[in-house]
């Protein structure tokens, strides 16, 4: 059997196989960010593929936090019999879940009276669009994200995932890009780590040991004095020491041109494919918990190689499941072609016309096929 169908652990949650869905922003809720049937109806698909496990799309954790419209919240606890459906959808499917835990920082869409957060003050024009956060703006974030973490257990997920990657706000801490603070939060690497690292004690001690926290980060953010791939194996060993069960890891900012997150274009080239394997074989070097790899992967064999030579754990995909959320299922089933995304990234261009997110490939065949 492939090492790709081998059941695993992570903290005492069993996955069936050593596939993950990456977290992907729906735009599926409503726009108070409470889950609607069309979120539990993408969930419920995604278990039915035979995912080993399912991250949900970015939670907000904060209002202010907001990344973009419709998308699902995590910031109250009215959202808490919503978020069970959720959770209820992907298990009653055979499926494990888990909630990314989010704040989008400077990103954030400035919603009503809530203005954009950061590490540091964002002009343009000589507008302020984004306010450097306060200690006390610190302090609040962080028991927010404590509170969702809360509220993730008593909606009946299997596990939270902190989102430290693409340019959010912890993200925007860690690197020296955007965090021109002067205070223990900016300067050192061990100061722009001190968000994360307080974000995730602060879940440690509200969840308790035996409950799994993962946490999303940058390969490297690919921007001139940005975080580096030796910083970011370094944040990842003071997470590893402290406790933390899985680090997936991605890459790039919606500022890195070319090298941003979700990339354009497919190529025969490995490199175009698995975007950070040569970050993962150095992070498996020098840290010891398991490493969920995500980035462009659409070939089986090159799935199965990352596997077999051990420069990751877990396979994490995104848009191919938009696409094709059976392609996990029909590659244990013996069906090994190539998944059928072709990385045209026209997926994202649903979310600018204020669509939920899909494929306008599969959607076609679909009308077709009726």
């Amino acid at each position: 059997m492939s090492r790709l169908f081998e059941s695993t652990r992570i903290n005492g949650m069993e996955l069936k196989n050593r596939f993950v869905r990456s977290a992907t922003y729906e735009a599926m809720a409503g726009l108070d960010g409470i889950a609607n049937d069309q979120l539990l109806g993408c969930m419920a698909k995604l278990a039915r593929g035979d995912i080993g496990l399912v991250i949900t799309g970015h939670a907000h954790v904060t209002l202010e936090g907001q990344a973009g419209p419709r998308q699902m919240g995590i910031y109250s606890d009215a959202m808490i019999e919503s978020l069970k459906q959720v959770a209820l959808a992907v298990h009653e499917n055979g499926g494990v879940v888990a909630v990314q835990l989010a704040h989008a920082g400077k990103r954030g869409i400035g919603k009503n009276q809530y203005s954009p957060l950061g590490p540091s003050d964002v002009f343009e024009k000589r507008v302020k669009k984004t306010c450097a956060m306060t200690i006390k703006d610190i302090k609040r974030t962080v028991i927010a994200f404590g509170d969702a973490a809360q509220r993730a257990i008593k909606s009946g997920f299997d596990a939270v995932q902190i989102h430290a990657a693409h340019g959010y706000l912890l993200s925007q801490f860690l690197s020296p890009y955007y965090n021109q603070r002067d205070d223990n939060y900016g300067g050192t690497l061990e100061n722009r780590a001190r968000l994360l690292v307080e974000v995730y004690q602060e879940i440690r001690q509200r969840v308790g040991n035996s409950f799994p926290i993962m946490v999303k980060i940058n390969s490297e953010d690919f921007l001139q004095g940005g975080l580096t791939v030796e910083e970011m194996i370094r944040v990842a060993k003071m997470l590893e020491d402290r406790g933390m069960d899985a680090i997936e890891m991605s890459g790039g900012t919606f500022d890195s041109g070319k090298l941003f997150p979700v990339r354009g274009g497919t190529s025969k080239s490995e490199d175009k494919e698995i975007y950070y394997r040569k970050a993962a074989r150095l992070f498996k070097k020098k840290i010891g918990i398991p490493l969920i790899l995500v980035g462009g992967f659409l070939s089986y064999d090159l799935a199965e190689d990352v596997i077999n030579s051990e420069d990751a754990d877990y396979i994490a995909l995104s848009r191919s499941l938009i696409r094709e959320p059976s392609l996990v299922k029909r590659w244990a089933a013996g069906d090994r072609t190539k998944a059928s995304c072709s990385s045209c990234n026209r997926c994202l261009l649903t979310l600018g016309m204020e669509e939920a997110l899909h494929c306008p490939d599969e959607k076609k065949e679909t009308k077709k096929k009726k």
